[in-house]
């Protein structure tokens, strides 16, 4: 090989390219059949990365868009990567950490919505005008919707801030949209006889035992009969099951004994009948198996008994609200009622329940 091939060499069907940069020895492979024309257009190339070498404009992503050093070296690391190519690594990182739930939320997150609109663009051309864009083009998503789609986002840009890919990140000049906190409006009394009185069995069981518990529907259908203390008059909320997947609750608070009321333990007295030789304490009759999720029960269950009843539409997390005024109303200490409830400190109670709380 003569001298102008120096540091030029045929491998297999490629062609190494070898040169020092930065007082590192790089060795860069092009992926072309290794003829004398090929080795001396590679010999050129080489030419023109030692030129560029010394006057200082050597740019490593521009030649070696693939290569890992281009992001070592490269002075704009962030234009050598997709937004596509980020979200997916972020995704790999979050299923070491993340319930199996939370990453199929994130899942499709990312492949129904960032990538599509997002995924062509390199970390260092996303800006705000983007997401402004994008917002133009989601139609009746609720403004929490939109923010859960972006949260894989914003932590993937806040990353490569971190990882100084990034200078800027354009996340950060982005706030949430404001999401309206659901006003409590609870059920009286009479209400919940009426509703009650329109069911039976393990349908009743259940109802009755989520308006004088306050658990979470996912905590109710996760709801263990090693978790009851009846000796005790305690019920341990350690798991939830959401769309069919048992997992732990969503935060160490939520992971809480709640006494057990009269009319939550009559409840559970008449739910052994049905299901105490099993795992969970909730089945669906109809399957004589847990419930696999909420909807099923607001669909089967708790519609026909409101309109059966005449009272008008609520949620089914209006029970909750409902545990939380009763025992409000009734005196009982805030503090007392934000652990009852799950409740990291008793600011949530204040703010949402702050009527109920005699004065």
């Amino acid at each position: 090989m003569d001298r102008g091939q120096t540091g030029v060499r045929p491998r297999n069907n490629s062609i190494v390219l070898d040169f020092t940069y930065m007082g590192q020895r790089c060795r860069e492979t092009l992926r072309v059949k290794p003829t004398k024309t090929a080795i001396r257009e590679a010999s050129r190339k080489r030419e023109a990365i030692l030129y560029e070498i010394a006057m200082g404009t050597f740019d490593y992503g521009k030649h070696f868009p693939s290569s890992k050093n281009a992001i070592k070296f490269s002075k704009n690391k962030g234009s050598l990567i997709t937004v596509e190519r980020a979200l997916k690594d972020w995704l790999k990182r979050a299923e070491k950490r993340c319930q199996r739930s939370t990453i199929r939320d994130y899942n499709s997150a990312v492949y129904y919505h960032l990538i599509p609109a997002f995924g062509s663009l390199t970390l260092d051309e996303i800006r705000k005008p983007h997401i402004d864009d994008w917002l133009d083009t989601v139609g009746n998503l609720s403004n929490k919707r939109i923010n859960n789609i972006l949260g894989p986002l914003r932590q993937t840009l806040k990353d490569a801030f971190y990882d100084e890919l990034i200078d800027v990140n354009p996340m950060d000049r982005f706030r949430n949209l404001r999401i309206d906190t659901r006003e409590p409006n609870p059920f009286n009394k009479d209400e919940i006889h009426s509703i009650l009185e329109q069911l039976q069995g393990q349908n009743k069981n259940l109802i009755q035992f989520a308006f004088w518990s306050g658990l979470r529907t996912s905590e109710l259908i996760g709801l263990r009969w090693k978790d009851i203390d009846f000796e005790n008059d305690k019920v341990h909320v350690r798991m939830a099951i959401v769309r069919g997947i048992e997992k732990t609750t969503k935060t160490t608070s939520g992971q809480r004994s709640v006494d057990l009321q009269p009319e939550a333990k009559a409840a559970l007295f008449e739910q052994q009948k049905y299901t105490n030789s099993s795992k969970h304490v909730f089945h669906d009759p109809k399957t004589d198996s847990p419930w696999s999720g909420d909807h099923i029960i607001r669909k089967r269950i708790w519609i026909p008994a409101l309109k059966a009843a005449d009272i008008t539409y609520r949620t089914p997390y209006q029970t909750r609200h409902t545990f939380a005024s009763m025992l409000l109303s009734s005196g009982s200490n805030p503090l007392w009622v934000a652990q009852q409830m799950g409740h990291k400190d008793w600011g949530m109670i204040r703010k949402v329940y702050g009527r109920w709380i005699p004065v």
